[in-house]
Formats: C-alpha cells, sequence, structure tokens
C-alpha cells in the first residue's frame, strides 16, 4: 500500500479538504512562523541569561576565594603541617561565601586537607584542571606570576560545581575550591519553565491571530466564489462590491466585474442571435404548412390515381408524394425542436400502463411481426402518452431500419422508475458515432446528403424524455445496438409557468437515419 493510500485510508476525503483549506495553512503558516520566532528568542535568552548567571556565580566566588586564599596563606607557618593545611582550609572556606577548599601540599601530599572531609577530597578535582594548576607560566612584562587561578565547571554525583585551583607560591600550598552551582540551575530551570509558557502563549496568540488575519483575508475571497457560483447559475448581473482602490483584492474584484459584464454581454448577444434563429425557424415552419397542406392533399389524390396514370409519368409522381410527404415531417419536427428551444413544450400528463402504450405504439404502425415485446402488465407511471409515443416510435422505428428485425423491447420497474430497453439485431453503433446519436441533424453516414430521416428524431426523443425527467443512453449490447430509456414513475413538478400553451401534435415523425 502506497504512503498516498495509508494517508487516505487515515483522513476521510471530507476532513482531508478541510485540513488543505486555506484558512488552516494560514493559520498553520502563522503558527510555524511565531513558534521559530518565539523558540530562538526563547533559546537565544535562556543561553545569554545562562551565561550571566553562571558567570556571575562563578567570577564571585572565585574571587571571594582568591582574597580569602591570600589573606590566609600568609598565617600559615614555615615547613607546614598536615593540622596546619587543615585550619588553612577551613579558614579559606569560612569567608562570607559557601564553598568548600581543599589544600595540598608536596611536602606532605599524605594528608590533603579539606574543609569538608566526608564530601569533598583531591579526587573530586579533575586532572586536567591538577595539571594546569601545577604547571607555572613564563614569567614575563605582561606576566609578572608564574602561577595563576584556573576553573572548570563539573558536575560531581550529578550537581554542578564550579572548581577552582592555584598555586599560592613556587614551594607553597595548592588549594582547591568548591562552589555549588545548584541555586543558579534552579533559577534557570525556573527562568527555562518560564520561557516555555511564554513560548506556549505566543503559539496561541499567534492562532488567533492568523484566526483573524485569515478571516479578514478569506472574507473576499468567500464573497468572490459566492459570486463565481452565483454566475455559472445563470446570474449574469452578479457583481462584486469594490473595497479599497489599490490593494490585490480590489483588484481581483474589479477583474471580476469586468469578466462577468463581458460575459454578460456576449450571452445576451448571442440568446439574441439564437432567439431570432428560433423565430425564423418557428415562422418558417407555420409558413410552410399551409402550401404543404395543399400540397399534401393533391399529392394524395395522386397517389390514388398513380396506377392508372402513364407508365412513364408514375415513377415521377411516386417520388413527388413521397417528397412531399418528408417535407411536412420535416417541418413538423422543426416545429417542435422550437418548441423545446422556446421552454414552450408542455405535459399533458397521467397515469398510463407503459405495456399498453409500447402495444399501441407497435399496433399503429404495424411493427408487431418485427417486434419482440418483454412487458408485464401493471407498471404505472404518470407520462403525457402523445409524447412518449414519439419516443418509442422513434426508437423502435430506428432500431428496424439500421439493425433489423427481430426488434427486441423490454419494460422493467425499479424502485423510483420504469425502465425501457429497446435492442436490435444489427452490428451496433460505431463507437465514433456513440457520443453523437442524440445531436440534431447528426447522420452516421456523412456520404448520404439525401435520406429518409431528418437526423432530428432522436433529439427529440431526448428532449421528449427529458421533459419528463428521464433520459435515454446509447450503447452496444452482445448483439446489436440496445437504446434504454429511464423515466421517474412520476413526473418533475413542471417549471415556473409563463402561460404559454404547448403546440399542436407535431412530433410524431420518427427518424430513421440518426444512427
Amino acid at each position: 500500500m502506497t504512503d498516498h493510500q495509508q494517508t487516505a485510508r487515515r483522513f476521510p476525503a471530507g476532513q482531508w479538504r478541510k485540513l488543505r483549506s486555506l484558512r488552516v495553512r494560514l493559520i498553520a503558516v502563522f503558527a510555524a512562523v511565531a513558534l521559530l520566532a518565539a523558540v530562538s528568542a526563547s533559546g537565544i535568552a535562556y543561553w545569554l541569561n545562562r551565561d550571566a548567571v553562571l558567570k556571575r556565580a562563578q567570577d564571585t566566588a572565585l574571587n571571594d576565594f582568591r582574597v580569602s586564599l591570600s589573606r590566609n596563606v600568609s598565617d600559615l607557618p614555615l615547613n607546614a603541617s598536615c593540622p596546619d593545611l587543615a585550619t588553612l582550609a577551613s579558614n579559606v572556606a569560612s569567608s562570607g561565601l559557601t564553598y568548600d577548599v581543599v589544600v595540598v601540599d608536596q611536602a606532605h601530599p599524605e594528608c590533603p586537607a579539606s574543609s569538608d572531609p566526608t564530601h569533598f577530597t583531591l579526587a573530586d578535582v579533575p586532572q586536567a584542571l591538577q595539571s594546569t594548576v601545577a604547571k607555572p607560566r613564563e614569567i614575563t612584562e605582561n606576566n609578572p606570576y608564574p602561577y595563576h587561578l584556573y576553573w572548570q565547571r563539573q558536575n560531581l554525583e550529578g550537581h554542578p560545581f564550579v572548581i577552582g585551583g592555584t598555586k599560592v607560591v613556587p614551594n607553597g600550598p595548592t588549594a582547591y575550591m568548591f562552589k555549588s552551582l545548584e541555586n543558579e540551575r534552579a533559577d534557570l530551570n525556573t527562568l527555562g519553565w518560564s520561557l516555555a509558557i511564554a513560548t506556549l502563549l505566543a503559539l496561541i496568540g499567534s492562532a488567533l491571530l492568523a484566526q483573524a488575519a485569515s478571516a479578514t483575508v478569506l472574507r473576499p475571497v468567500k464573497r468572490l466564489g459566492e459570486a463565481a457560483r452565483r454566475l455559472g447559475q445563470g446570474h449574469l448581473d452578479t457583481r462584486l462590491e469594490v473595497e479599497g482602490s489599490v490593494d490585490e483584492l480590489a483588484d481581483l474584484a474589479r477583474t471580476f466585474n469586468r469578466a462577468a459584464e463581458s460575459l454578460h454581454e456576449q450571452v445576451e448577444e448571442l440568446s439574441a442571435r439564437e432567439a431570432q434563429s428560433r423565430r425564423f425557424v418557428a415562422d418558417m415552419s407555420h409558413e410552410l404548412r399551409t402550401p404543404l397542406t395543399a400540397m399534401t392533399a393533391v399529392t394524395d389524390i395522386l397517389e390514388d390515381e398513380a396506377e392508372s396514370l402513364d407508365p412513364m409519368i408514375e415513377p415521377a409522381v411516386r417520388l413527388v408524394v413521397s417528397e412531399t410527404r418528408r417535407l411536412s415531417d420535416l417541418v413538423e419536427n422543426l416545429m417542435e425542436v422550437t418548441r423545446f428551444d422556446a421552454g414552450t413544450a408542455k405535459l399533458v400528463a397521467d397515469e398510463m400502463d407503459i405495456a399498453d402504450l409500447i402495444m399501441s405504439c407497435i399496433d399503429g404502425r404495424a411493427w408487431y411481426d418485427a417486434v419482440e415485446l418483454e412487458a408485464p402488465r401493471g407498471i404505472l407511471a404518470v407520462v403525457d402518452p402523445r409524447r412518449l409515443d414519439v419516443v418509442f416510435a422513434n426508437l423502435i422505428g430506428n432500431a428496424l431500419k439500421h439493425g433489423g428485425s427481430p426488434v427486441r423491447v423490454k419494460v422493467r420497474q425499479t424502485a423510483d422508475s420504469v425502465v425501457v430497453e429497446v435492442s436490435d439485431s444489427g452490428p451496433g453503433i460505431p463507437e465514433d458515432v456513440l457520443p453523437h446519436v442524440f445531436d440534431r441533424f447528426y447522420k452516421a453516414d456523412r456520404g448520404r446528403a439525401r435520406s429518409e430521416g431528418s437526423g432530428l428524431g432522436l433529439s427529440i426523443a431526448m428532449a421528449n424524455a427529458q421533459i419528463h425527467g428521464g433520459t435515454i443512453t446509447a450503447a452496444n449490447g452482445e448483439v446489436g445496438a440496445v437504446f434504454t430509456l429511464t423515466l421517474p414513475l412520476t413526473p418533475p413538478p413542471p417549471p415556473s409557468a409563463d402561460g404559454v400553451q404547448d403546440g399542436p401534435a407535431g412530433a410524431a415523425a420518427q427518424d430513421k437515419d440518426a444512427t
């Protein structure tokens, strides 16, 4: 399992989006910067104070040790004995400050003297310090003394000490001082806790500040997002209020307003052109209906008399009859398309048995010998029977035209919808044609300039399905093409009424060239 999959398992999608939100990232950045600054400042302050406290404590103790040793060593007799060395150690340690002293003499290496023999002996002095203290330095103009006071910080049994040592004279004793830094360590621990609490408070304050800052920054971004959603929903008059004059957010608001204004103008222009096109098609179709009615009446008479006409004229008469009917179907289809485009197509719905509607469609077109129907009775849906007949006629007619018989129609009911599958026995639909079968005026064979269909039938069938709240899909089955009509048992409520009534039933023509 990859790291990304493990992260996705630990964090569901909703939580992951929240963690990646701009507000959380702003707060995280503010907190990280504040934490880094606070830790850096606290660390610097701690180390500066630590050095100052330890330096002050050790300098004070070393200076007092030097003064006390200088004052008391003058009372030490020549060829001092072990008791004399012990007295010197006690006298030096009894100065105003609290520290212990160990005195050793080369003349009496067997009896190092200590002000507190139970706790401090010569063995507690680091060897490096003993070597440095015993080593004389060259006497120069800038260094008149061969021996100096040296010090070293050392932990003894877990407790901090500063240990200082010096040789009094070349042949005199050597004294070492043990000064406890326990009080200073306690003070530094208190300082460390104080700085840690201050860092935590700074982190909390930065988070609150980041929250306030993110709210200030994200408020215009949120308004921009809401305005973009309204614009995407079709509210083209949406505009942002420009606050400020030179900042980036004000410039962003002005850019959005200019883009929205340009989009509004383009949509209005396109809408005007589309309305003109719809009016042209509607007017043209309406104007053609009157002469087509007369032409249809004449062609009906000619068709009845075709057999009695001259054999040389009969083919021309039958051609005129078929082309006139084709033109009449095309005009009716165009008028139906304009109704859908104008939003004036209405449902006249009633509760109907889907099996009865399909049987009526098949019987009315004499397709019963070429269609295998599997439709149980009792599947009721609220539909417009006229519009649904258009859908069935186009789907079944298309299957007969391009797939060949037998055409199988299967009806089944789901929890809240009815599904009608129309499959044929043909070669199926080419993959490059599938996405376009419901496009207007689309024909799979571009080389066929003329055909029986107009290329509008399947698009009208889809529009009739959508006005019911359903849809039609096209696919290839195991044998032939499969068109699936899905309709809700109850259609959606109609949009707000505008008082326009539906036109005449002009969508009964079927398309046979869409696939």
